[in-house]
């Protein structure tokens, strides 16, 4: 009832203001904001404002003695105006938002206002239409809604909208009586940290731009597409056939991602790793299917990038190996239960064993062997890395004293990992545990990535050139992965340069990869580096490495990597077997 009365109070206060001069009238009447139009009882119209005329479109003239269903937009059916004019007939008033069309054809929406306007005897004279344009409002509100619901960078929609899309698919899927599947995809970009961090972060912004166009070409309208995390996508393939179709759909993203982007005037190559779940087999709700498609993603990535597997019931063990990989791994570390092998490094020019890389592995009584390539990243993401890096270079000292006791002074390769290089006591306590085992440093080669050098390179600097001051030899691994040049190496106090395997692999086969292998080498040389060559596989590959004057070998070639008593009796043997090649 209240609302009631305060509607009658607004015909009262009309007919107050019907009270004041004309003029003031008039003057209020043309400058207001809101659009206003007058009927006669007879829902006639017989005047409108100027505001009226900018909203619609129509001059005065063009609608005076026609009814207001010039405006009407058809989105409403005739239930709605007789409801309305019931309203008004019965409370003198009617408010709420309605969408009408403009003289352009244009429909909007806008909050209207109709007070039906009585004399002293109470019949109708009149009726007053006060309205105002929500289009500006209702556009903001849309773009509000978007920009919550929608990734700023690739406008595709952001995980929050996905979750509640899937929501709803699955909801309306579970009502329909025969079997429905629908495939999910959870995608993560291979080496996107290292394209970020050595081609810079608007690079990899443009990259995810491309990626998430490419994705959207390949869907339909009823299939879901979001950016997940940084270099995360999920997309959800509706109504799948069976698991043919969703393998065929995860090669056609495959194939599109790899091919090459075009970034800044040069191409630049990217890849994919992709886990699959399905509905309802490996789940019945969103963050089942999610969960599921991330762990076949995570497994997907450790057996090789650019592929895809399906989600499998043996991924469920993985929570449990994780857990059980962390409490073995800190009580290995605290006991220091690794070993060093050692792979040896040969010389071209007269086949001599230049040095040795050292190369942990671990054997655990519950885990049994455990790969590097898994362990090694675990130590990486939890901070273990760093004891454990300081492990590896008690037990290269205690190798390089065992060795020098059988008359071998030979200097070991000791792979530092970045985050180890990151810290900020990493000198300090290399160089405690050098003075301990009264060990000098020249003994010693440093390993560090292309991806390590690249990063803060001003520190990184001043830490490589303090290592050499140490008496440390300074090599660049897996050159070739990180995107960076050669010349900007020359900022590097450097003695050697090591060419990734997966350049090596193809070398004897793909013409280019001979031609990116044969210019680093000249280009090192003229920087004054050494090169090695690691994978060496093949005599083949020999062959055409000693043509290209790389310097040094290392790979199973000559020798898989060995343990200490092992390695101490192929140099002897190679020794034997080398001695008039001196």
């Amino acid at each position: 009832m209240n609302g009631v009365n305060n509607n009658w109070e607004s015909v009262d206060k009309l007919k107050l203001i019907s009270q004041y001069p004309t003029t003031l009238i008039l003057k209020i009447f043309e400058n207001v904001s809101e659009g206003i139009m007058i009927t006669d009882e007879y829902k006639k119209i017989v005047m409108v404002n100027p505001a009226f005329e900018f909203v619609t479109g129509y001059t005065r003239d063009e609608v005076v003695g026609k009814t207001p269903a010039v405006l009407q937009s058809g989105v409403h059916e005739l239930p709605f105006y007789l409801e309305m004019w019931e309203q008004i007939r019965q409370e003198g008033i009617w408010q709420g938002e309605i969408w009408n069309r403009r003289k352009t054809g244009d429909v909007y929406p806008e909050w209207l206002t109709i007070v039906c306007v009585t004399n002293d005897e109470g019949k109708v004279t009149n009726y007053c239409g006060i309205f105002t344009d929500l289009s500006e409002r209702k556009i903001v509100e849309n773009e509000l809604e978007k920009r919550l619901l929608t990734d700023s960078l690739t406008e595709v929609s952001n995980r929050f909208a996905y979750i509640e899309r899937m929501d709803n698919l699955l909801e309306s899927t579970s009502a329909i009586s025969h079997s429905v599947q629908h495939a999910v995809y959870f995608l993560d970009l291979d080496r996107f940290k290292q394209i970020n961090d050595t081609l810079g972060h608007a690079v990899g912004d443009s990259i995810l731009i491309e990626v998430a166009k490419r994705l959207k070409q390949l869907l339909k309208n009823k299939d879901i597409i979001a950016r997940y995390g940084g270099d995360e996508f999920v997309i959800t393939l509706t109504n799948v056939k069976n698991v043919k179709e969703a393998a065929n759909f995860a090669e056609q993203i495959i194939s599109s991602i790899e091919k090459p982007m075009m970034i800044n005037g040069q191409e630049v190559f990217i890849s994919t790793s992709i886990g699959i779940s399905v509905y309802p087999v490996d789940g019945k709700n969103t963050e089942e299917l999610i969960n599921c498609a991330d762990r076949a993603m995570t497994y997907s990535k450790k057996n090789g990038l650019n592929g895809y597997s399906f989600y499998f019931d043996e991924l469920q063990t993985d929570a449990q190996r994780v857990l059980l990989l962390d409490s073995e791994l800190r009580r290995a570390i605290d006991n220091r239960e690794f070993e060093l092998y050692f792979q040896p490094k040969i010389t071209m020019d007269n086949e001599q064993i230049q040095g040795l890389e050292a190369l942990v592995r671990w054997n655990n009584e519950r885990l049994g062997f455990v790969s590097p390539g898994e362990f090694i990243p675990y130590a990486e993401e939890t901070g273990l890395i760093i004891p454990l890096s300081e492990v590896i270079i008690e037990k290269a000292c205690e190798a390089v004293i065992q060795m020098q006791q059988y008359g071998w002074k030979i200097p070991v390769a000791i792979n530092i990992s970045s985050i180890h290089f990151k810290q900020q006591n990493f000198l300090d306590s290399i160089q405690a545990i050098l003075e301990r085992y009264n060990m000098p440093a020249n003994n010693f080669e440093i390993e560090v990535t292309e991806r390590t050098v690249m990063n803060s390179a001003n520190e990184t600097v001043s830490k490589l050139v303090r290592l050499k001051q140490l008496g440390f030899k300074i090599s660049i691994d897996d050159f070739g992965t990180g995107y960076s040049s050669l010349s900007y190496l020359v900022r590097f106090p450097l003695d050697c340069l090591k060419i990734d395997r997966s350049f090596i692999q193809h070398i004897g086969s793909l013409d280019e990869k001979q031609a990116v292998v044969d210019a680093i080498i000249q280009m090192s040389h003229r920087l004054k580096m050494k090169v090695v060559a690691e994978g060496v596989e093949q005599a083949q590959q020999v062959d055409i490495l000693r043509k290209m004057n790389c310097d040094i070998i290392q790979g199973y070639y000559y020798s898989k990597p060995l343990p200490l008593n092992d390695i101490i009796e192929f140099m002897e043997y190679w020794e034997i077997e080398h001695q008039g090649r001196k």
